[in-house]
């Protein structure tokens, strides 16, 4: 068996594209487009990265693009001030902070400045208590993007199904575990210190590897034909980036897998602005874009 691959960029381009018709649709009723502000902090190269990637996508798909660029060094209340400006700025819909912080900052503390409303990255508190308690709620992109990938693998037909989530952070493994209850499957937790996780994770019809470890997850934990969606990226010192998972040996075990890169990574994106579009859409009153 070879496992089929499931193309994440394919997925989030058509995601894109039917974020930008519904902006173009937003604008021409309300009179602007939403807007979307990232704050970056110090020079990480590959922050400045994603942050240029968010900027070029967020313009392409016709939201205002807005980027505030502080040094490394800045007080932990100025990176706060400026977060209560872009809470008060009506032109924006999305705040997200570009993670991680330098060490003089909170990182919670920041998160938690941040209006629920427009925490397009979906870490308030406010926001994880409401995907927890199955109310409406700004979702984290990754695993959001994730369940996308799941629920066109399967046809939408979820439930019932096994999953392991191997990774338990706040940004991917308890999200996708709360979104993946949500579409009625079965849940199991499981992260590096979990005894025996190759049980736990041959057991599984869907495996998301989430927990930052390059080839953590070996072939033959797979149970044969499981879906696998790899959310790791990891730069091994050759310079390859690789995943969470075997892939190599999975994919020969597999029924269905994604590569990396070009399996989440694009859809993480694709998220971002499809949460920057439902949030303009909450602040102005209108109804939630069908389809996203």
């Amino acid at each position: 068996m070879t496992a089929r691959i499931i193309d994440g960029k394919a997925r989030a381009a058509a995601l894109r594209a039917d974020v930008a018709g519904h902006v173009t649709h937003f604008a021409a009723r309300i009179g602007r487009a939403p807007g979307l502000a990232v704050v970056l902090v110090g020079e990480d190269p590959a922050s400045g990265v994603y942050v240029r990637s968010k900027g070029k996508a967020t313009r392409e798909a016709g939201m205002v693009s807005v980027e505030r660029r502080l040094p490394a060094d800045i007080d932990e209340w100025a990176l706060l001030e400026l977060v209560s400006e872009l809470n008060a700025d009506p032109a924006i819909d999305g705040i997200l902070v570009q993670l991680p912080l330098p060490s003089q900052i909170d990182a919670q503390a920041v998160i938690g400045a941040i209006d629920p409303a427009k925490d397009v990255d979906g870490f308030h508190p406010v926001n994880a208590g409401r995907l927890a308690t199955g109310l409406p709620a700004l979702v984290p992109c990754t695993p959001l993007g994730c369940l996308m990938l799941l629920r066109e693998a399967y046809d939408g037909k979820l439930a019932g199904l096994d999953a392991v989530v191997v990774g338990r952070s706040n940004i991917v493994g308890k999200p996708m575990a709360q979104l993946l209850l949500g579409d009625s499957c079965t849940v199991t937790i499981a992260h590096s210190r979990t005894r025996d996780v190759a049980a736990r994770v041959r057991s599984a019809d869907i495996v998301i590897a989430a927990v930052g470890i390059p080839h953590f997850i070996a072939g033959d934990w797979i149970k044969p034909g499981a879906t696998v969606i790899d959310v790791g990226i990891n730069r091994l010192p050759d310079g390859r980036l690789v995943g969470d998972v075997d892939y190599a040996a999975a994919v020969e075990v597999a029924g269905a897998i994604t590569p990396v890169p070009g399996g989440v990574g694009p859809m993480t994106i694709a998220c971002l602005l499809r949460n920057t579009l439902v949030a303009a859409c909450r602040r102005e009153g209108l109804p939630e874009p069908d389809g996203l």
